[in-house]
C-alpha cells in the first residue's frame, strides 16, 4: 500500500490550529529551507517522526526537498526496524562431517 497524505493518519494528530502554524511559517521561511532556491509550500518538521508543532520545530520547504526528505526518513525509520521474515535459516548439509 502507498503511503501518502490520502493514506497517512498524521492529519488527525495536527493541532486545531495547524491552519495558523503552517501560515506563520510559511511567512517566516517564504524560500525553501533545504534548498535555499525555491518558495516554500510545506510547513515542515524538522526533527522526523515527532508531533512537536511548535514554530521553532517547523521550517518552510518546497514540495522537492520536503519528498525526498520524508521518503530519505522513511527508509531509514524502515531499516532500523526491519520487517520479520519467513525465511528459515539455513541448515548444515546433511552429507557434511562436524
Amino acid at each position: 500500500m502507498a503511503h501518502n497524505w490520502n493514506t497517512s493518519r498524521r492529519a488527525s494528530r495536527l493541532p486545531k490550529n495547524w491552519k495558523r502554524i503552517r501560515a506563520e511559517v510559511l511567512a517566516r521561511d517564504p524560500v525553501c529551507r533545504i534548498c535555499g532556491v525555491r518558495a516554500s509550500v510545506v510547513a515542515d518538521h524538522i526533527v522526523p517522526m515527532t508531533d512537536n508543532h511548535e514554530l521553532e520545530a517547523l521550517q518552510g520547504a518546497c514540495e522537492p526537498c520536503h519528498r525526498q526528505k520524508t521518503a530519505r526518513e522513511a527508509a531509514a525509520f524502515r531499516a532500523a526496524a526491519p520487517r520479520p521474515t519467513n525465511r528459515r535459516p539455513p541448515e548444515a548439509h546433511p552429507g557434511l562431517i562436524n
